[in-house]
């Protein structure tokens, strides 16, 4: 098979195995982190081949729906890519990528593995989280995990350990604190932090209105 060709049997792969997935973590995720991937992986000179096969494996299992089990999306992706004759250094690598990618990772101070690929993709996941549609993901999986949406008396955790982050059950709005406000300052190449800069200053204004109305102001 051709590059191309494993890149569109992964796509329909990906698709069919989401079909059932949270709103925030279905098929619609992977397509926009894959055409933001596309993007920033030309504009930064990276492996086009291996940033398309990472991006839309990235949360072929997330740990979040699988009892924490961070094992699954690893191995899934590594036989599917194994059964599709993959070269074994480009299924090292996008295993690689996928085991790293997560913000949680950032958490314990520790870093396992890097390369551009890895940075252009972890941008691109962390563009979708972020924005509008970072806004509408972070409530839909706050209504899907029946979170409170907010509550004055809970502050946000700024110093969350990575198991804390991963067993928090804490109020929409603190998520903005915890993760998606930090994001802007995470972001690793020069197109991540361009996009990212206008997506924060919508949250920003979203929160502001947000307050405004809760309190009966607007």
């Amino acid at each position: 098979m051709t590059d191309l060709e494993i890149i569109e049997a992964t796509k329909i792969f990906v698709q069919k195995e989401l079909t059932n997935a949270e709103g925030g973590h279905d098929w619609f995720h992977i397509l926009r982190v894959f055409n933001n991937a596309k993007l920033i992986s030309e504009n930064e000179n990276a492996d086009g081949f291996i940033v398309a096969l990472g991006s839309l494996l990235h949360d072929i299992a997330d740990s979040k729906f699988h009892d924490g089990d961070e094992s699954i999306g690893p191995k899934v992706a590594r036989e599917f890519l194994f059964k599709h004759d993959v070269d074994s250094v480009v299924i090292e690598h996008v295993i690689k990528i996928i085991e790293n990618i997560s913000f949680n990772k950032s958490l314990d101070g520790k870093k396992n593995f890097n390369s551009l690929e890895l940075e252009v993709i972890q941008d691109a996941d962390r563009l979708d989280a972020i924005g509008a549609i970072g806004i509408a993901r972070c409530f839909n999986y706050g209504g899907f995990k029946d979170r409170k949406l907010f509550d004055p008396e809970i502050k946000p955790n700024l110093k969350m350990t990575k198991e804390e982050y991963k067993n928090s059950d804490s109020p929409t709005i603190n998520h903005f604190y915890e993760k998606l406000l930090l994001l802007k300052g995470k972001m690793n190449t020069k197109t991540g932090k361009q996009i990212a800069a206008n997506r924060h200053q919508f949250m920003e204004l979203y929160l502001e209105q947000f307050y405004a109305e809760w309190d009966g102001e607007k």
